[in-house]
């Protein structure tokens, strides 16, 4: 007699496999869009199916039995299979569907990634896209995205297939205000003289890359004012006259524009950033991944050059 896989069977397998890779049911429900309780109740009918129990629990952290590894071996290597079977035929489809997460960098995400996914999802219906904007470099693997952008200098990896989406430049910008009471600074060590607001991340202050005049690039630490993690908060204290920003050019050029900003350097001067869409290597890409990556590399060139 053919046994039948039922839908439930499938989508506790699923939920198994996620609360064993992230390694509490918590953090399991947020990736699936579920509650915790629904997870764990998913968990409670997938032990009284198997009549073996798959995890030790306690309050203060969960680990597999001796069954449940030997279990999610097997549930992995079968969610495999399925998975390159289902990326094998969506691979022909034209019409992008289904969830696709995308992990991008907080303010370029808001800027020049969220408006081109969201006009991909009102193009297609079927597709739901979600973002989430971090200037953390997450595990796109582990944390289960199917894409994400990264700025700056991408790691050697195996496990992750890129696309360049162009350049990303820089500048050095000033309220007008603050120029009127401190001055224009002409050089590199004029620069040092001035209040900097540093972009700081986990307690790490990044150094501007500047070029001196033979070309040979110099790493500089101005006195900081301001100590901030998200690049609009140093656009807007730059504003209120703080002192000297460090911001992308696509970003400085909308504020020059209004007068908010006056650009003391930028161009061959100062250290560009390259800018790619990353993504779990596969032997089949999904559409809805495609037509991203395709979307992304169709309109951010442009917004990098503004």
């Amino acid at each position: 007699m053919a046994t039948t896989i039922t839908h439930d069977r499938l989508s506790g397998i699923e939920v198994f496999v996620q609360a064993v890779e992230a390694g509490s049911f918590a953090l399991a429900a947020e990736r699936l869009n579920l509650t915790r309780s629904a997870v764990g109740k998913s968990i409670a009918r997938l032990e009284a199916r198997l009549g073996a129990r798959l995890f030790h629990r306690t309050t203060r952290q969960q680990s597999l039995t001796d069954d449940g590894q030997a279990y999610y071996d097997r549930c992995v290597r079968a969610l495999a299979e399925l998975q390159t079977a289902e990326a094998e035929l969506d691979s022909g489809r034209r019409e992008p569907q289904g969830r696709l997460r995308v992990s991008a960098p907080l303010v370029f995400g808001r800027h020049c990634v969220a408006p081109v996914l969201r006009d991909l999802a009102l193009q297609h219906p079927q597709l739901q896209v979600e973002i989430s904007f971090n200037d953390r470099v997450v595990d796109l693997i582990e944390e289960g995205y199917d894409l994400g952008i990264r700025v700056g200098d991408l790691p050697d990896s195996s496990s992750l297939a890129a696309r360049r989406l162009g350049t990303q430049t820089m500048g050095i910008g000033a309220s007008p205000a603050y120029i009127q009471a401190h001055g224009r600074p002409s050089g590199v060590d004029e620069l040092m003289q001035h209040a900097g607001i540093i972009y700081t991340h986990n307690g790490v202050e990044r150094a501007w890359t500047i070029k001196d005049a033979d070309g040979q690039a110099l790493q500089l630490r101005l006195s900081p004012r301001l100590r901030l993690d998200d690049l609009q908060a140093i656009a807007d204290a730059a504003i209120s006259g703080a002192g000297l920003a460090w911001l992308p050019c696509w970003m400085l050029s909308h504020y020059v524009r209004t007068g908010e900003l006056d650009v003391l350097m930028h161009g061959d001067r100062l250290a560009s950033q390259e800018v790619h869409a990353v993504w779990p290597q596969a032997r089949y890409l999904p559409s809805k991944t495609r037509a991203a990556i395709d979307a992304l590399a169709a309109r951010v060139p442009a917004m990098l050059a503004a």
